[in-house]
């Protein structure tokens, strides 16, 4: 700690916004999730219409992850920020604008703009960590900030219970609350974010640190979109985001599968989410910390990063166990140590991106794997929609199943496609070691 105050700390105030960010960013996207039984029976929606309305958002995703990310690398972080929280809060308020007589696709079209938006929150994140921390710190970092993600899916069961009546009475209002959540944040943005090295509350102790692992300085010239491309390390990153697919499940199905099996309703929601996502907060900030403290062993940063990634996935296989579990509890915890080891593993993933890429392409790598991801998503929602209005609740095994396994078989497959995880330099040419 005294290291911390000798060179200073302003980028943990910089973190303290991207954590603010990412909290609104999953209120916002899991408020649809905690009402989806409610909703369900007040417009008589069926598992595919529920699929369909996922799907728009995902789709939206996808596209907005390869086109946000590169305009956020060719806008900055600053103003391509404050574009993607702005888009995303105005379609989540409109949510609130949705009438019965075309909910499905009100909610579709709704959940399309939102899913645009906040496709921009994960790129511009990973880029200002990259900008603001060495790489030794950035896993924690990036642990921190994605441990926000479950203080927003916390947050979203409390205050739904708290307005949402069971009949649905109410369920327009916490649509609207990120509305002044964004407005804030975006205050607190522009008077608080410039680079570290052209800051005034930047100290030249602090400079340093943040620049001691990164090398000679980049140049300003921006990179192509298309030039990561044809780059291997792009399509391993992209090949671990895969299980993004996972995450949304647990988000997006999580409800409907604790009320279709052990009828846990809108009022007693919370405390089972809570228990999901306070476990997988730990696992957020314990995965990052972990890659750190091989690091400082003197591992490489390749083997810190996979040997991580490996305890994470054989954390996650128990929840293959889920869908044939007669015990509320023991699945809610099961799911929490999923979510935990999911947590942990993406992370790590993040990291991979600004490990390998210079600081000016990683927005462009990261919104590619997030469009993988959202791609691998929607084929889930399609397949898991179809399969419980034909089968019913059996679906849930399958999806539970490919939940656990999927982690150790991916991890296999990116080593394979990047077996060394040497950096690239600023023209994406492979650094000598």
């Amino acid at each position: 700690m005294s290291t911390t105050k000798k060179i200073g700390n302003y980028r943990y105030r910089i973190l303290a916004l991207l954590m603010f960010a990412t909290t609104i960013n999953y209120f916002d996207r899991s408020i649809i999730g905690v009402m989806a039984p409610t909703l369900e029976k007040m417009f008589g929606w069926t598992n595919a219409d529920y699929a369909n309305i996922m799907i728009s958002f995902k789709v939206a995703y996808a596209i907005g992850m390869l086109s946000m990310g590169g305009l956020i690398d060719k806008l900055g972080t600053k103003k391509g920020y404050i574009l993607s929280i702005g888009l995303w809060s105005i379609f989540g308020m409109l949510h609130a604008a949705v009438r019965p007589a075309f909910s499905v696709v009100g909610f579709a079209a709704a959940r399309f703009g939102l899913g645009f938006g906040e496709s921009g929150n994960f790129p511009a994140a990973i880029k200002t960590t990259a900008e603001w921390f060495p790489k030794k710190d950035r896993a924690f970092a990036t642990g921190l900030f994605n441990a926000a993600t479950s203080i927003g899916a916390i947050a979203a069961p409390f205050v739904v219970g708290w307005i949402v009546h069971e009949n649905g009475k109410n369920w327009q209002i916490p649509f609207l609350i990120t509305g002044a959540l964004s407005a804030l944040w975006v205050f607190l943005w522009l008077r608080t974010y410039k680079k570290p090295e052209v800051h005034p509350g930047v100290s030249k102790e602090e400079l340093s640190y943040i620049q001691s692992d990164s090398g000679k300085a980049e140049s300003e010239d921006k990179l192509p979109w298309k030039s990561v491309l044809g780059k291997r390390q792009t399509w391993a990153f992209a090949l671990a985001k895969v299980t993004d697919a996972v995450w949304w499940f647990y988000l997006f199905w999580g409800a409907k599968f604790l009320a279709e099996t052990f009828d846990v309703n809108i009022k007693n929601i919370a405390l089972p989410f809570f228990v999901i996502y306070i476990l997988a907060d730990g696992g957020s900030i314990l995965g990052g910390y972990l890659s750190g403290v091989f690091i400082r062993k003197g591992w490489s940063v390749n083997k810190a990063r996979k040997i991580t990634l490996l305890i994470c996935g054989l954390i996650i296989l128990p929840v293959a166990y889920v869908a044939i579990t007669d015990s509320k509890w023991l699945a809610i915890c099961l799911i929490g140590l999923g979510a935990a080891g999911h947590q942990a593993w993406s992370a790590n993933i993040f990291t991979l991106a600004s490990d390998v890429f210079p600081k000016k392409a990683t927005a462009s790598v990261v919104g590619i794997g997030g469009m993988v991801g959202a791609v691998a998503g929607i084929v889930a929602d399609f397949a898991l929609g179809s399969v419980l209005d034909q089968a019913g609740n059996t679906g849930y095994f399958w999806a539970f199943l490919i939940a656990g396994s999927c982690y150790l078989i991916i991890l296999g497959l990116v080593h394979l496609i990047m077996p060394k995880m040497t950096p690239l330099d600023e023209n994406l040419n492979l650094i000598k070691e």
